[in-house]
């Protein structure tokens, strides 16, 4: 069975350290930039051993997740004794596996592991994995490998080139972050009708959850809802109004916002190119 080891025990490293457990993978040896970090992943995983230098890590095992943080991977690897024959991997959303060059001089495959999902913590990084899409980025054999690996998790894969690692990482920085800061922005115009962030959060909830599901089983285009998707300029005036009057710091971004729906809106078939053009002059996009 391929040993596992882990340098950065963190929350993806963790998480990933205690799904591959389960699954049967065999994760011998940790370590960290503070020992309590080695030392909580080994207590979750059992037999796996805590090491003080990344040399021990590499020395015990077949397969390296090199799980620290992305700026601090290139001096990790460069300084760590790799071996022919060792598979050396990050989880870096935006770095290429050209970070992980000084492994592959030494004869080590290297590959790219991102799983693509959002870890506040440890326990809710382990409960997001299963059903989550892993970015690969490699050459055959380890490819096939690290596909089985995603599977095993309960993941699905999607392989990138040469250079689409930063866009890539940039979508899903606008899907999952971003998404936090619209929501952040609803729940400050909500306060300026009395009602706190966490009421406000509590209200939204329900209609972010039906927003997704409509995205996952309805799909894009037609997933759309709104004014903009209606063609209801007389809705989107009040908002603009309203807006400027209230929270003028708001108002660029919901234009902008709004603007970069019409094509979506049309898309979708309920609105005409005469409607996207009223739309886009109200929301001065000419």
């Amino acid at each position: 069975m391929t040993k596992i080891g882990f340098i950065g025990c963190g929350t993806v490293g963790t998480a990933l350290a205690v799904r591959l457990s389960a699954r049967g993978y065999k994760v011998v040896a940790a370590a960290s930039r503070t020992r309590a970090s080695a030392e909580r992943l080994a207590s979750m995983v059992g037999g796996c051993r805590v090491c003080d230098k990344p040399d021990e890590v590499a020395g015990l095992s077949e397969v390296v997740f090199v799980t620290t943080p992305d700026d601090a991977i290139p001096g990790i690897v460069a300084q760590t004794k790799w071996r022919a024959g060792q598979a050396v991997l990050h989880c870096s959303g935006a770095d290429s596996v050209d970070t992980l060059q000084p492994a592959r001089s030494a004869g080590a495959q290297v590959g790219g592991f991102h799983p693509l999902q959002t870890f506040a913590s440890i326990a809710q990084a382990v409960e997001n994995i299963p059903g989550s899409t892993f970015a690969l980025e490699a050459e055959e054999p380890l490819l096939s490998t690290l596909k089985q690996m995603a599977g095993d998790l309960g993941g699905r894969s999607v392989v990138l080139g040469p250079g689409d690692k930063v866009l890539y990482h940039a979508a899903a920085v606008m899907a999952s972050n971003y998404f936090v800061t619209l929501v952040k922005l609803a729940t400050d115009l909500w306060q300026k009708f009395g009602v706190s962030t966490p009421e406000a959060t509590r209200a939204l909830i329900p209609l972010l959850r039906g927003t997704v599901n409509n995205i996952e089983n309805v799909g894009l285009p037609h997933c759309l809802t709104g004014p903009v998707a209606r063609g209801d300029l007389g809705t989107v005036k009040k908002h603009l109004e309203a807006l400027e009057k209230a929270a003028p710091e708001v108002l660029p971004s919901y234009r902008h916002l709004a603007l970069q729906t019409i094509p979506v809106a049309l898309g979708k078939g309920r609105i005409n190119q005469e409607k996207a053009e009223e739309l886009r002059r109200l929301l001065g996009g000419d």
